[in-house]
């Protein structure tokens, strides 16, 4: 089987060294997550959120929804959701999906486990909106995207991905060219958009396992943002994401010198193919 190249575009210090990802927006998937992640971190700051204070009528905290800490359940595990997206469904909605989820049932004690939950996210979203008072879109296009000098970049419409409803991702889903990506996380990790203190604090993580058939050597979470050791002996940030039809995956290169960020992004469902292609030698 003949497997495409993906697309990719590398950034070195917020200019493009090499951009093959062209203008077509493509899903950023749990990338938005990372964005989402700096929005709430952006609301620390201003002190409208606070990291580890209580959430009303909640045992966990924002930091512990950041970093897949909470306890809570992850509705990809559930059968009947894959099979309502490959049947192009529409989204249930939140409060059925919460139902379906059992999402007031913790998996373990807040802090004291590590679980990758989508569900953790939909609440950090709905803390977002909350604490500007605006839809998702407006909140990061304000918070985030606009500061960062992203023009293209939005949050999914209906259609913009054919018959796939882009409800199905709950926390919500950007879309955008890849060098948008690549930019995001470039300009992010260089202090462009938090202070440096606040990066380290995104950066800083918790040991998630083995990650099977991807580069991941001791692979970790940190606050919207997945860090560690990868093949070739680099140290890495970001993220890798995946829904029907492709996968991207967005890396700051830690340990390169100079450091740079790579976005690859391609067709199937292989997330090792693009995080390789981001970790590669040039």
């Amino acid at each position: 089987m003949i497997v495409a190249e993906p697309a990719r575009v590398v950034v070195e210090r917020g200019a493009l060294l090499a951009d093959f990802g062209g203008d077509e927006l493509v899903p950023w998937w749990s990338f938005t997550k990372t964005v989402l992640a700096a929005a709430a971190l952006i609301l620390v700051r201003d002190g409208r959120l606070t990291l580890d204070g209580p959430i009303s009528g909640k045992p966990y905290t924002v930091r512990q929804l950041l970093q897949h800490r909470a306890g809570l359940g992850n509705y990809g595990a559930l059968p009947d959701y894959h099979d309502a997206v490959a049947r192009r469904l529409p989204a249930w909605p939140v409060e059925e999906l919460l139902t379906r989820v059992d999402a007031d049932r913790l998996i373990y004690a807040p802090g004291e486990g590590w679980s990758y939950s989508n569900i953790g996210y939909l609440i950090v979203r709905n803390i977002i909106v909350d604490a500007v008072g605006e839809e998702l879109g407006r909140a990061l296009q304000r918070l985030v995207l606009a500061p960062l000098g992203l023009r293209t970049t939005r949050l999914v419409r209906m259609g913009d991905l054919g018959d796939y409803d882009p409800a199905w991702v709950y926390h919500g889903l950007l879309l955008g060219p890849l060098r948008e990506a690549a930019l995001l996380l470039d300009r992010l990790m260089h202090g462009v958009l938090l202070p440096a203190t606040d990066v380290a604090t995104m950066v800083r993580a918790h040991p998630v396992g083995p990650v099977s058939d991807r580069p991941w050597l001791t692979p970790g979470y940190g606050l919207g943002l997945m860090t560690g050791g990868v093949t070739g002996g680099r140290i890495i940030a970001g993220h890798t994401g995946g829904g029907p039809g492709s996968v991207i995956a967005v890396y700051h290169l830690l340990s390169s010198r100079p450091d740079r960020t790579v976005a690859a992004y391609a067709e199937g469902d292989d997330q090792g193919l693009v995080e390789r292609s981001c970790i590669r030698e040039e």
